[in-house]
């Protein structure tokens, strides 16, 4: 018996559109045949040119988690600063330190970015040789200054910068190689608007300086398996190939879109948003400053049956989310990413006001 469909609001996974699930149904290549290679390497060069990027960009077939563990086991040789503000990046702490690498957590409090004053204080220590850091909190819906604190990392070139913008990637411009990031991290369920299963994930010539003199990378995540894979337009292991082929799709939708529009379409979603929030009655999680451009976190001021709004949602069709971690129930989340469009949301947020409307 097939499951009712529910139209995704939650920050990930989001909706998938059509032409992708049909990309997926493209007949199978054996993926050491010419054929695999050719879709690799179109694929590569693609997300090179969306990530600004000259580069090694690699596929791997995981979460994102698996290539954000890997990072840390490839590139931390002393010890690293994991910056912490939400519950994955407090995860990304507990990742590294089950890997027996020494590591610090860095906390700003829930709700708050991490400010380039804080990277710039923990790495003036001489203690880290690399940094963690998610640049949106998806927990929170903080969006911390990337730009600013690529800048203050041009201070310590001895420190590899590990960078999850799993989040954010393709919503807005994350120029890789003007920002000096050494290893940029991504799943494909949020704003690239793939069935997850596939991470993306690069890594600059300093990145694998650092892997060749680390030991106990693992294989599976291994930085130089896949460099060494990357000469021939492969992976080291079975890749997901249904979900590069949509890969493949979704970039060819996205240069259709035209990038700038992708990001200004990312941006009125979030503007929609918010303001419906706040006419609402409810706040935002975050300050101005650090307001997430692919998903909102507002906090529930008039004090709603979160839960009961969720399960009426269901019931109609709509999946929503009522808050992660510690701030369940206390903050709601509405994603506005990767193919929807602002009347997506107006349907799912008019659904909210009708049932608001008998509360």
């Amino acid at each position: 018996m097939t499951t009712p469909h529910k139209k995704l609001f939650i920050p990930g996974p989001v909706e998938v559109h059509p032409d992708i699930l049909q990309a997926m149904a493209t007949p199978m290549v054996g993926h050491r045949m010419k054929e695999y290679a050719v879709l690799h390497g179109r694929v590569k060069q693609n997300l090179k040119k969306l990530l600004f990027t000259d580069g090694r960009v690699f596929l791997a077939t995981s979460s994102a988690f698996g290539v954000m563990e890997g990072a840390v086991r490839n590139l931390v040789a002393k010890r690293c600063a994991n910056f912490c503000n939400g519950a994955f990046s407090d995860k990304w702490h507990d990742v590294t330190r089950r890997c027996g690498i020494e590591a610090d957590a860095y906390k700003a409090e829930w709700g708050q970015p991490i400010t380039p004053e804080l990277v710039d204080q923990a790495l003036a220590t001489g203690r880290y040789d690399a940094i963690t850091l998610i640049h949106n909190e998806t927990s929170t819906g903080v969006m911390s200054p990337l730009a600013e604190i690529a800048e203050v990392l041009r201070k310590y070139p001895e420190v590899v910068s590990i960078i999850d913008t799993v989040s954010s990637m393709s919503a807005m411009k994350i120029p890789l190689d003007e920002l000096g990031i050494d290893c940029c991290i991504f799943g494909v369920q949020k704003a690239f608007a793939l069935p997850p299963g596939l991470a993306v994930f690069t890594a600059s010539e300093k990145a694998l300086a650092r892997a060749t003199g680390v030991e106990g990378r693992g294989y599976y995540f291994d930085f130089l398996e896949f460099a060494a894979s990357d000469e021939k337009d492969n992976t080291p292991s079975t890749p997901c190939i249904s979900l590069i082929y949509a890969m493949d799709r979704q970039l060819e939708r996205i240069f259709a879109e035209g990038v700038e529009h992708r990001w200004a379409r990312h941006q009125e979603m979030a503007t929609y948003v918010r303001e419906w929030a706040q006419a609402r009655g409810f706040a935002l999680f975050p300050p101005p400053h650090a307001r997430s451009v692919t998903l909102t976190c507002a906090t529930n001021e008039r004090n709603v049956d979160l839960g009961s709004l969720k399960s009426r949602l269901a019931e109609r069709g709509y999946a929503f989310d009522d808050g992660y971690g510690k701030i369940k129930g206390k903050t709601f989340r509405i994603a506005h990413m990767g193919d929807m469009t602002v009347d997506d949301l107006r349907e799912f947020t008019g659904q909210i006001d009708e049932l608001l409307a008998h509360v």
